[in-house]
């Protein structure tokens, strides 16, 4: 399987990268083909809500010239995506958010009959870390996170919180063993 990474955080070599690099090393061990996309040296503008991208829905059609369509193209060539987010402020961070965003433009007729998407079947899973408890802190991310799977007509295939993260060096073990599992409920 080919499968898209999409680090959400502005640290490289932070919580949610190592973690993430756990899960990918597990993906090429069980012989797929990862791509990991750094979302914080991106431009990704927020969406402006215009609906130009409704007059092609067989296409990405948003009317931006940044990297989204690019991104947005990668995610729809992969057999399986996974964004890996820290929590800030309850919600995802900055720069996977306006990519999500941009994501509208991959799915028509929502709510009405006709629903589509170009991520339609697809595998996808959701990484986050914290500095806190999942309870009062991330649980809404979580919520968000299957409405998007909704939206996208997506499938659901495994989430994974890692919380009260201080600096790398300082996860438990068993966390590694935790991206493993991530890893494979992704790819089973």
């Amino acid at each position: 399987m080919q499968i898209t990474t999409l680090l959400g955080s502005a640290k490289k070599k932070g919580n949610t990268a190592t973690i993430l690099g756990w899960v990918e090393q597990e993906l090429e061990t069980l012989g797929h083909s990862v791509e990991r996309i750094y979302l914080h040296n991106k431009t990704i503008g927020g969406c402006m809500g215009c609906a130009k991208c409704r007059q092609t829905p067989d296409a990405i059609a948003c009317v931006q010239e940044d990297d989204a369509p690019a991104i947005l193209d990668r995610m729809i060539a992969s057999d399986a995506v996974l964004y890996a987010s820290p929590v800030y402020f309850w919600e995802f961070t900055s720069q996977i958010k306006r990519l999500i965003d941009r994501s509208f433009s991959l799915v028509t007729n929502y709510h009405q009959p006709g629903h589509t998407s170009l991520m339609a079947g697809k595998r996808i899973g959701l990484l986050v870390t914290g500095g806190g408890a999942y309870e009062n802190n991330a649980e809404g991310l979580f919520t968000a996170f299957d409405r998007i799977v909704d939206f996208l007509l997506a499938q659901k295939k495994g989430e994974l919180y890692v919380g009260e993260c201080s600096i790398p060096a300082e996860l438990p073990e068993r966390v590694q063993e935790q991206a493993k599992g991530l890893a494979r409920s992704l790819v089973s």
